[in-house]
């Protein structure tokens, strides 16, 4: 009976140890950092299918987004800070419910519009500089499988797959690069949105390929975000895998490991 109670006692402090990791867990997740696939290739160059990141989640404050499922049990938001324009952050989509990556580039106030694929923040246009091509492979990318849009056309399976790529400079000095597919895209022209105050405006650095807030948020877009959705700020890359698996190490890519957002 004494090795059955021996078992029994290994068995509860197992448990026990599990419980409180788990707890542990969840309260560094919904307080500190939370890890982020990046899922799509709407935040390309800067962001690639497969980069693998925390979120600071201290950056914005804590709203009921900020937990597993929205289960914080509070409205609004707490220990709130503002995100600067630049800011690439994480966010939770208000229809789909599910976490999105995009740049900010639009603060409550402000008048934002495409015209010709040139950004102008309050009237004034984001300043765009060459800086080369954007070169991968036209295959299959990540878990989902995604397959690159590329300016150059139909380059077939294994071509070399291009797109032009320039750096856009904000109002404050910020600079990051964009990419450009397609010249006269759907997001290319577009009306003049006001961001209403408590709200924020996002795009993608591969503003051809991203559903962000110039499109309606019923249509697949983001729209005018309330600041409630902010989960936090991605600011560095600590692993990236180009493979479907992560355990693929052939397709790791080294050069981005702990590598800086810009």
């Amino acid at each position: 009976m004494a090795k059955s109670g021996k078992a029994d006692g290994g068995i509860l402090e197992t448990i026990r140890t599990v419980f409180w990791a788990l707890v542990i867990a969840g309260v560094f997740r919904t307080l500190f950092f939370q890890p982020f696939w990046i899922p799509s290739e709407s935040m390309k160059d800067t962001l690639l299918i497969g980069d693998f990141l925390f979120v600071n989640k201290m950056a914005y404050g804590y709203s009921k987004y900020s937990c597993p499922f929205a289960m914080c049990p509070f409205s609004g938001r707490i220990l709130a800070s503002e995100p600067e324009r630049g800011d690439v952050v994480v966010f939770r989509h208000p229809v789909a419910g599910t976490d999105y990556i995009k740049r900010l580039i639009g603060l409550p106030g402000d008048k934002i519009q495409m015209k010709a694929g040139v950004l102008y923040i309050n009237g004034v246009a984001a300043p765009q500089e060459p800086a080369g091509t954007f070169q991968e492979v036209y295959e299959p990318q990540g878990p989902m499988r995604n397959i690159p849009q590329c300016e150059n056309g139909a380059v077939g399976a294994g071509g070399t797959c291009t797109k032009s790529r320039f750096v856009e400079t904000l109002p404050e000095g910020q600079k990051h690069n964009i990419l450009n597919i397609r010249d006269n895209g759907p997001g290319d022209d577009t009306p003049v949105f006001t961001v209403p105050e408590g709200h924020y405006f996002f795009m993608g650095d591969n503003r051809d390929n991203s559903t962000d807030s110039r499109y309606d948020p019923r249509a697949g877009g983001v729209g005018m975000l309330p600041a409630e959705y902010l989960i936090g700020r991605a600011d560095r890359v600590i692993f990236s895998s180009a493979g479907s698996r992560m355990v693929y190490f052939w397709t790791w890519r080294s050069d981005r490991f702990f590598k800086a957002i810009e």
